[in-house]
């Protein structure tokens, strides 16, 4: 049969964080008509609260080795592609440890950046400009959809999805309040949210690790350089150690956010709020790291919170879902969803388009494998 009068695949996607945005904009590129569903904003958890760090090499030697490194070229790609150094922030960078105390003494070192003149004490580098870089999410998943609307045509629907329905010729979706979108298949990636859909909770889970961030505005921002700092936090108070990250923009601000903690995941993402200790911690921590970043020299621009969407064995759930055929799934990705979403997006166009995977290793991040665990 000729391709060319064969009917477009109709595939809805649920969830607009950067998961179910890469997966609408490589499907819709694939030649199916795609309908988006996102029950608040774009980007709007997760995806547009996250550090945006990206990198080749820290997932080597396992099994999510193959989903970083493609993905980590498909950013690249992407960032030729959408102009990615002016629309969202794309650069390459620098990535060091460094150990935080309040009673340390200032270290010199050869590879500290000069505004890391705080009580710290270097570890070592752990990212190159080679193998490191870094995106603003939030600006990033909507430069996808935006292209993903203007070149293929994805329709985006504002509402929250209630319930799937599987026939023999698709699936329905069903809306609160009302209203259902068919199609031919259906992709999950509403993050933490996805386990809690009543067809889904019985299959496996999706947990949510709570972390809070802040973005600082330096009055000299024009000083900071292109260097991650990935930090170890010893607090005075007897507590134990956290580990702090520090992000970097190119635009001036400086990004950083603190450890996970698992925690009840709300009904939804505008639900969502931070805790002041948490909070004040960030900003303590900015203060010891640098004295450009300490509260006197800065703008606090945000304060916030999102849940990273977790899974029980630290997998993603990429694949069929067990028992509801043309129901696919794909969340779970922890701390590297921003890395892993463009190489993710493109694995479940060719498996719903294609029935098969050739861009990933794929058969580890089968739903199914969660089958034996069940009783």
């Amino acid at each position: 049969m000729d391709n060319n009068q064969q009917p477009r695949k109709r595939v809805v996607v649920c969830g607009g964080g950067i998961v179910g945005v890469c997966t609408a904009y490589y499907v819709a590129k694939k030649g199916a008509h795609v309908t988006l569903i996102e029950q608040s904003s774009i980007a709007c958890a997760a995806s547009g609260k996250a550090g945006g760090f990206l990198a080749l090499h820290m997932c080597d030697d396992g099994p999510l080795s193959s989903l970083a490194h493609a993905s980590f070229n498909l950013h690249r790609s992407l960032a030729l592609e959408l102009d990615g150094s002016q629309s969202y922030g794309y650069r390459p960078l620098t990535a060091l440890t460094i150990s935080i105390t309040e009673s340390e003494t200032q270290h010199e070192s050869l590879i500290l950046p000069s505004w890391v003149d705080g009580k710290i004490k270097p570890g070592k580098i752990i990212g190159t400009v080679e193998n490191s870089a870094q995106i603003d999410p939030r600006l990033f998943t909507r430069a996808l959809l935006d292209k993903a609307v203007g070149d293929y045509g994805v329709e985006v629907v504002i509402a929250k999805v209630e319930s799937l329905v599987v026939e023999d010729d698709g699936v329905v979706v069903k809306m609160v309040g009302g209203g259902v979108i068919g199609g031919d298949a259906v992709v999950l990636a509403l993050g933490p949210w996805t386990s809690m859909l009543p067809e889904i909770s019985t299959k496996f889970r999706v947990y949510g690790k709570k972390v809070h961030s802040v973005v600082l505005e330096p009055k000299d921002g024009d000083t900071i350089t292109p260097h991650a700092l990935f930090g170890t936090y010893y607090q005075v108070n007897g507590a134990g150690p956290i580990d702090p990250e520090v992000y970097p923009r190119p635009n001036g601000d400086v990004y950083i956010c603190g450890p996970s903690v698992e925690s009840e995941v709300p009904n939804g993402p505008e639900l969502v709020s931070p805790d002041p200790e948490s909070i004040l911690v960030l900003k303590k921590v900015a203060g010891i790291v640098s004295n450009s970043l300490k509260e006197d020299n800065v703008i606090v621009k945000t304060e916030q919170a999102c849940y990273m969407p977790c899974t029980d064995d630290e997998l993603p759930i990429m694949g069929e879902v067990p028992g509801m055929k043309n129901c696919y799934v794909a969340c779970g990705h922890g701390c590297w969803g921003i890395l892993f979403g463009p190489a993710t997006g493109s694995a479940m166009a060719e498996l719903v388009l294609d029935g098969q995977v050739g861009i990933i290793d794929h058969d580890c991040f089968s739903p199914a494998r969660f089958l034996s665990t069940q009783t």
